[in-house]
Formats: C-alpha cells, sequence, structure tokens
C-alpha cells in the first residue's frame, strides 16, 4: 500500500504541475496582451499630443498568445479530467446498477486513454517532424514550430495518465477521481 501511496502523490503532483502550467501560460497571455495594449496606449497619448504615433509594438504578440493559449489548454486537460470539469452526459449511466456502472466507467476510461494515445502518437509525429524538417513560424520573429507544439505533447501525455489512473480506480473497486469530484460539488 506504501507505493501505491507514493503513486498517488506523484500523480497528484503531476496534476498539478500540469494546471500550475496552464495558469502559468494564461498568465503569459496577460502579460502579452497587457504590454501591447500599454503600447497601442502610448501611441495614442502621442498623437493626441499633436505629434507622430511611435509605432511600438510587440512584435508576434498574436502569435505568441495563440502559443500561449495552446499550450493553456492542453496542459489543462488531465487536471479537467481530475477534478470532474470535463463535460460529461450521465443520463444514462447514474441509473446504472454498481456492475454495469464500473464497466460502463472503465469501458469510458479505456476509450479515453486509446484515443488520447492516438493524438497524442500523431501529435508527436507532428512535433518530430517540424522538428526535421526546421519549421518556423511564419510571424516577425520566426519560432522553431516544434517549440509551441511541445505544450501540445506534454498535455496529453498528462491526459493518457489521468485516464488510465481513472481505469485503474474502476479495476480497483473504487470510483475515478473526475467522478468522486463531480459528486461532490
Amino acid at each position: 500500500m506504501r507505493g501505491l501511496g507514493r503513486m498517488r502523490k506523484i500523480l497528484n503532483w503531476m496534476y498539478w504541475g500540469s494546471e500550475a502550467a496552464a495558469a502559468l501560460f494564461i498568465v503569459c497571455i496577460c502579460v502579452t496582451v497587457l504590454v501591447q495594449v500599454s503600447f497601442n496606449i502610448v501611441d495614442k497619448i502621442a498623437v493626441a499630443a499633436g505629434g507622430q504615433a511611435i509605432g511600438l509594438v510587440l512584435p508576434s504578440y498574436a502569435e505568441f498568445t495563440g502559443n500561449f493559449l495552446a499550450a493553456s489548454t492542453f496542459f489543462a486537460l488531465a487536471g479537467s479530467l481530475k477534478n470532474g470539469a470535463h463535460i460529461r452526459v450521465t443520463l444514462l449511466i447514474r441509473h446504472l446498477s454498481a456492475l454495469p456502472h464500473r464497466l460502463t466507467e472503465g469501458w469510458c476510461c479505456t476509450l479515453g486513454a486509446a484515443i488520447t494515445v492516438y493524438f497524442t502518437y500523431w501529435t508527436a509525429n507532428l512535433v518530430y517532424e517540424s522538428w526535421a524538417f526546421g519549421d518556423v513560424s511564419p510571424g516577425i520573429i520566426a519560432v522553431p514550430l516544434w517549440i509551441p507544439q511541445l505544450p501540445m505533447i506534454l498535455g496529453l501525455v498528462c491526459l493518457v495518465v489521468a485516464f488510465v489512473d481513472g481505469l485503474v480506480q474502476v479495476i480497483r473497486g473504487g470510483e475515478p477521481h473526475y467522478v468522486q469530484n463531480t459528486n461532490r460539488s
């Protein structure tokens, strides 16, 4: 049992780290937009004072915020699943008796893990090709594309682990975390 407790701690840290990374990228979006808006205000003040616009711009800010949004979205997947924040249709499953309910939850976790493994594989393939071919972003600041794509893989791997974690909980006779956390609210 001690090994299971240690594994639970590791998984909880992974979920927390993934959620923290998602929050950090949201902060990056806010800071980037705030800087660009500040630059726009300085330009407007310069024009209103009778001069010309200074032309302050944060190069590729729209591209960076888009990359930050994608990173935040993918990093938030596992923690959202664990916390029961993903949309679930429980109209039928909530009326099932214990064994069919467990089998359905197990099937859902297995299917979710399988689909996520599929997407992880192809996303990893995309990142590898971006790295191998030296693809760069088309913006003013050319960033190697594998860098903003990498958080997608990391977030998807965490989501696979979250689905497998839920499946293990079902196999052990319990409820997956996403059901436990949904029932608390």
